[in-house]
C-alpha cells in the first residue's frame, strides 16, 4: 500500500487507536472505510464510513484519529436515526458540538481547526444533541456555512440517512448497540475505558427512557401538596418500600388526551396508562377528564379522586390534537390545572390554551409550545 495515500493514513490511524483507544478502535475496525471524494470531508450512514482523499491528506495523524473517532460516535449516538424532520445542517452542528466536546474531554487525538467546539452550548444543552439543536439560530445560507475549506468552524462530516425500511433501520440501530457493548467490554479488559465513556455506554444501554420521571414531575409540580411519612403510600407496601403519601390540596382538574389514530402501539399506551393511573392515585385530582381522539373526539370519561382509571383506545383515523382543547373549552367548566397529551405529534397545531401542557410524543416530533417528552424507543 502507498504509505502516502489517504487509505494508508486512515488504516494507520485505526491501528494506532487499537493501543490508545480500544473502544473506538473496535467500532472503527468493524465497518468498511470507503474513499468517496464527493463527501468533501468524512461521512457515515451508520453502516459504512466514507472519506475524502484531499481532506485526509490535509490532516495530521492526531487529527485523523480524532475524526475517525468522531465518525464512530455518530454511529454510537445513532444521529442518522434520531434526526427526524430537523434541519440536517443544524442537527449536524449540534451533534458535532456534543461529539467534539466528548473527544476533547477524553484527550482523543486533536480536533482539526475546522471543527466546532462550543463548551457553553454543550453545557446549556446538557450534552444532548436535540437540546443543543433547539438553542441554535436558524441555519445560515448554503454559501455562508462553516467547515473544511471555508475558514470558519463547521461540521467535520456528513451524516447520511440509513437506507432501507423502518424495520431495517431499527434493526441496524439495535445491532449497533450490541457492537457498542462489545467494544466497551474490550476497552474495560484493557483498562482503557474512560469514566466518561463508561457513563455514556451505560446511558445508551438503558432500555427505558426517563419520560416517566418527567411525567410525574410535571403533574406533581402543579399539585399543592406535601409528603408525609405518617401515612405511607399503600401502593408500594407490597414491594416492601416505605414511601410517603401526599397530604394537602389536590391538583384540581387535569385533562388527559389519548391519540387513537392507530400510531400509538399497545405497549406505549399500556405504559402511559399505568403511569397516569399511578399519578392519579398519588395526587388525586378533583376530576380527571380522559379524552380519546383521532381527527375528532371519539370518547370521553371523567374520574373522581377515588375512581380507578381505565384507559383503553377508542376510535381510529387521522390526528387533530385541537379536538381535545375544543372539547375542554365546551365541557370543562372548572379551571384546568394541567393537561397531558399522548400523541404521535403528526397533527395541525392549535394555539396554546391558558394552562400548562405536557406532550408525551412517541416520534421525533417536538411540539411548538408546551413541554415535550419523547417516549419512543
Amino acid at each position: 500500500m502507498d504509505t502516502t495515500s489517504s487509505e494508508f493514513k486512515v488504516s494507520k490511524a485505526r491501528a494506532l487507536l487499537i493501543l490508545e483507544q480500544p473502544f473506538f478502535a473496535t467500532l472503527a475496525c468493524n465497518s468498511p472505510w470507503i474513499r468517496d471524494d464527493s463527501v468533501g470531508t468524512m461521512a457515515t450512514d451508520g453502516e459504512q464510513f466514507y472519506y475524502s482523499d484531499e481532506f485526509v491528506k490535509s490532516m495530521t495523524m492526531d487529527e485523523t484519529k480524532f475524526v475517525v473517532c468522531h465518525e464512530v460516535l455518530h454511529n454510537v449516538f445513532d444521529h442518522m436515526g434520531r434526526r427526524g424532520s430537523r434541519d440536517p445542517y443544524n442537527y449536524n452542528v449540534a451533534a458535532d458540538i456534543v461529539i467534539n466536546r466528548l473527544l476533547i474531554q477524553d484527550n482523543v487525538g486533536s480536533m482539526p481547526k475546522c471543527g466546532i467546539d462550543n463548551p457553553g452550548l454543550f453545557t446549556a444543552g446538557k450534552g444532548v444533541t436535540e437540546n443543543i439543536y433547539d438553542l441554535l439560530p436558524p441555519p445560515p445560507p448554503e454559501g455562508k456555512r462553516g467547515g473544511h475549506g471555508t475558514g470558519k468552524p463547521g461540521p467535520l462530516d456528513k451524516v447520511i440517512d440509513r437506507k432501507g425500511t423502518k424495520q431495517d433501520k431499527e434493526a441496524a440501530a439495535a445491532k449497533m448497540k450490541v457492537k457498542v457493548a462489545q467494544a466497551a467490554q474490550i476497552a474495560k479488559m484493557h483498562g482503557k475505558l474512560s469514566a466518561g465513556m463508561a457513563r455514556l455506554v451505560t446511558q445508551l444501554m438503558s432500555p427505558v427512557a426517563d419520560w416517566k420521571e418527567v411525567l410525574r414531575r410535571f403533574v406533581n409540580a402543579r399539585a399543592k401538596v406535601d409528603r408525609t411519612y405518617a401515612r405511607p403510600n399503600r401502593r408500594f407496601l407490597d414491594q416492601d418500600m416505605y414511601v410517603p403519601s401526599l397530604k394537602g390540596e389536590s391538583i384540581g382538574v387535569i385533562l388527559i388526551g389519548v391519540d387513537c389514530s392507530g400510531s400509538i402501539d399497545e405497549r406505549t399506551l399500556n405504559e402511559f396508562a399505568a403511569e397516569i393511573s399511578a399519578i392519579h392515585q398519588d395526587v388525586k385530582p378533583s376530576t380527571a377528564h380522559v379524552v380519546y381522539f383521532d381527527s375528532e373526539v371519539s370518547h370521553t370519561e371523567s374520574y373522581q379522586p377515588d375512581d380507578t382509571l381505565d384507559i383503553k383506545p377508542h376510535g381510529g383515523g387521522g390526528t387533530d390534537v385541537g379536538a381535545v382543547f375544543r372539547w375542554a373549552e365546551k365541557n370543562v367548566h372548572d379551571e384546568i390545572a394541567a393537561c397531558v397529551m399522548l400523541t404521535d405529534g403528526y397533527t395541525p397545531w392549535p394555539n396554546a390554551p391558558g394552562y400548562p401542557v405536557l406532550w408525551a410524543i412517541n416520534t421525533d416530533v417536538k411540539a411548538p409550545w408546551g413541554e415535550t417528552i419523547q417516549i419512543k424507543r
